[in-house]
């Protein structure tokens, strides 16, 4: 499990870690809770230009669809196979080894911190 506190996170429920020019990005335990019994991941191929803000895939749950947007600008550098074979592990792990795509970005917009976030979510 990562220091979630050293994460940053968007309004949409996405998490973000960094590491230096790439962009590692996940759902929420928040997310995956509200989402049910995660059993579908539609992710984008490597290769794909993504934009910040805009669609770049779908997680089905049992309940419902819920969509996945880029929270940066670039390009998509690698997928997680293992959540497109297992999604369950966005639900078991959505902050390790269910984490979706990293992408490489130019430059990192303004994301919320841990406690933006956590207030987000308590309303």
């Amino acid at each position: 499990m990562t220091d979630q506190e050293s994460l940053q996170y968007t309004a949409e429920h996405e998490w973000v870690r960094v590491d230096g020019d790439t962009a590692t990005i996940g759902i929420t335990a928040y997310a995956a809770e509200k989402l049910g019994d995660v059993v579908f991941v539609d992710l984008p191929a490597a290769g794909t230009d993504v934009t910040a803000g805009t669609v770049i895939g779908e997680i089905e749950s049992t309940k419902s669809v819920g969509e996945i947007f880029a929270p940066v600008d670039g390009r998509v550098v690698e997928t997680n196979d293992g959540v497109v074979a297992s999604p369950e592990l966005v639900n078991s792990d959505p902050f390790g080894a269910g984490w979706l795509v990293r992408v490489s970005f130019t430059s990192l917009p303004t994301l919320l911190s841990h406690s933006e976030y956590a207030a987000l979510t308590a309303e």
